[in-house]
């Protein structure tokens, strides 16, 4: 909707810039293209997945006038949907831990959702959202569903979210590069983004390497074993060896970063590149930075922005 005036902000999902980090590979062999997803209303790709569940749901009549929408979040798809459903008139109710940072509660509040905070497990830590707090969410959220006759928007499940990135992330990024991408690697939360993104790209090339990033010690999709659940890389990572998004999607390989590399790269990002995003965004920058220098020499990689470095304020990135 580039100049031209927007009927509402969801006209304003999509489109994002795609930015050449040629600072950040500059003694590199190889390019890294990031999508600056950020850029979206609510400051993550979530965006894309909240709009397009919401609009599936409303054509296949599973969604009511005036019902209650209800979904656990990290903060970012309950962002998204408290948009889509302030726009549509739907009330909204957004689950999520205690463990992710209070900026994401403050936004969704301020949107008008109402938030319900889930305690975390006894041997969890601020900040650190293993799979076991995402299964007290769950459970919570499972329960307030039935409870308030709700239509759970479940981004782990709905088609809607993986199709929001086959047919608007990746197409996006494909044309932008020309087609020239030649590897693309995602930090994996629902998976929704890898499977689309590496769907739309592999019926394009089949040379085309896509990779899941997952942090070290909670490598669960790639068969480790589970060593270090607690992690600071918000909004994935979750120990979940099955993921139903990923279905009838074969990556190339998978990547484990440390909590470490990953706060690195964000903060390079900032000063090097003047993008100010978060922890996983640090995440798919560490990955990529390490194929160009390993195994993917001379490629060029596409990854993601997944959100604003704004959502992280009151945590160890920026401390």
């Amino acid at each position: 909707m580039t100049g031209k005036i927007c009927n509402s902000v969801a006209d304003a999902i999509g489109n994002t810039p795609l930015v050449d980090l040629a600072r950040i590979t500059a003694d590199l062999d190889g390019r890294i293209l990031l999508k600056l997803e950020y850029l979206n209303p609510g400051h993550s790709k979530k965006d894309r997945a909240a709009l397009r569940i919401i609009e599936e749901a409303e054509k296949q009549g599973a969604l009511s006038p005036g019902q209650v929408v209800l979904e656990l979040t990290s903060g970012n798809m309950g962002t998204g949907l408290a948009i889509v459903c302030a726009l549509k008139g739907y009330p909204f109710v957004a689950v999520m831990s205690t463990g992710n940072s209070a900026e994401r509660a403050r936004m969704m509040q301020a949107l008008g959702a109402e938030v319900i905070l889930v305690e975390q497990c006894a041997t969890s830590s601020p900040g650190e959202v293993s799979g076991d707090d995402l299964k007290l969410v769950d459970d919570e959220a499972v329960r307030l569903t039935r409870e308030r006759g709700a239509f759970r928007a479940d981004q782990f499940e709905h088609h809607g979210n993986r199709a929001a990135h086959y047919t608007g992330t990746a197409k996006e990024i494909w044309a932008q590069c020309g087609g020239s991408i030649t590897a693309f690697c995602d930090f994996a939360g629902s998976g929704g983004t890898f499977a689309g993104c590496a769907e739309y790209f592999k019926e394009r090339s089949e040379d085309v390497a896509c990779f899941i990033v997952e942090p070290e010690g909670a490598a669960a999709l790639c068969g480790e074993a589970v060593t270090d659940p607690d992690h600071p890389i918000q909004g994935g990572g979750y120990s979940m060896p099955d993921l139903s998004q990923l279905q009838g999607v074969v990556p190339d390989g998978f990547l484990t970063v440390t909590a470490a590399d990953a706060v690195a790269a964000a903060r390079r990002l900032a000063r090097e590149e003047g993008i100010f995003a978060g922890y996983s965004t640090g995440a798919n920058l560490a990955a990529a930075i390490a194929l160009l220098q390993g195994p993917l020499a001379g490629a060029t990689i596409a990854i993601i922005a997944c959100d604003s470095g704004l959502k992280y304020l009151s945590t160890d990135l920026w401390g």
